[in-house]
């Protein structure tokens, strides 16, 4: 390392002509410029420079030296041109995991608008409902729809989704439908394979009531979930990024009215850099905006 601070010394002096003005560009004084040429052809036991009161000029050595000194400098100094353009541009791999039906849906989307801006990127999306690591799987970011346990990672809150209690018109038609979330343990339940069949409701005036749930169908998918209470197999507990179209369409309906379940924040998780990388950055921010206020779920339940 002090043969490369000496080299970057040397060719800035050949590049002024002058050990004042190189100490002047490089913030040092002039008794420590002229210090490190010293070392310096000590070390290479080679003379570099011809001083004179006057100027100086290059040996037969120094200016061989100097053509590849100033050919590091360069590099060195492209180096960290590179590394900075990456803190405020975003390049490379965004390797990004989600949810399965929110990924498709909310995500995909504004990766898409997002790519489109920032040409320079590419993004690697994952998609699955199960808690990646997102460390040991090599993943830049992920996002996640829970309550979080502790970790290590930074987690930024981006919205949330309601979750309500769902059924088709005919099953409640045939089946009756729940008065109060006691009753949902007398009906089938569609169970997402994430959650246990304990499902708490709140209701009124921030009362809250937790039941057991039994059913005969069971998925790691929400939107398959969904499919099957639409067709009529029983109740779900549903997100309303999944239940909202649906709801819209009038293929499910909301099967306990005034009750619903636990609120379901959504974060963007990425691991804890001193310095944050520009394309997590950016794009934790841009997902931040575009989920501002109510988001779009929310409108279509």
């Amino acid at each position: 390392m002090d043969n490369l601070t000496g080299m970057a010394i040397f060719a800035r002096v050949v590049e002024e002509q002058s050990f004042t003005k190189a100490a002047e560009r490089l913030g040092m004084s002039k008794s420590a410029v002229s210090k490190q040429i010293r070392r310096l052809e000590d070390r290479l036991g080679a003379r570099l420079l011809n001083r004179t009161t006057r100027r100086l000029s290059l040996t037969d050595v120094g200016a061989a030296f100097y053509q590849r000194c100033a050919r590091i400098v360069a590099e060195a100094e492209e180096a960290e041109l590179a590394v900075t353009r990456m803190q405020t541009t975003p390049r490379g791999t965004l390797r990004l995991a989600v949810p399965m039906s929110f990924g498709q849906t909310y995500v995909a989307p504004l990766v898409a608008e997002f790519l489109e801006t920032y040409t320079d990127l590419d993004v690697h999306m994952a998609h699955s409902d199960r808690f990646v690591d997102v460390i040991d799987e090599g993943f830049d970011l992920a996002i996640r729809i829970s309550k979080l346990p502790d970790s290590t990672l930074i987690a930024k809150r981006l919205s949330y989704s309601s979750v309500m209690a769902c059924a088709s018109p005919g099953y409640l038609e045939n089946h009756g439908r729940p008065q109060h979330p006691r009753d949902l343990a007398d009906h089938n339940c569609l169970l997402y394979t994430y959650i246990r069949g304990a499902w708490l409701m709140e209701g009124p005036e921030g009362s809250r009531h937790t039941v057991n749930v039994t059913g005969n169908f069971t998925a790691n998918n929400g939107d398959t979930i969904a499919e099957g209470t639409a067709a009529g197999l029983g109740i779900a507990l549903l997100p309303t990024f999944i239940a909202g179209r649906y709801l819209a369409e009038g293929r499910l309906v909301d099967a306990l009215p005034g009750w619903r379940g636990e609120p379901a924040p959504i974060y963007a998780l990425y691991p804890h850099n001193r310095h944050l990388s520009a394309k997590v950055r950016l794009f934790v921010d841009y997902l931040a905006d575009r989920y501002r206020g109510t988001p779009a779920w929310e409108v279509q339940a």
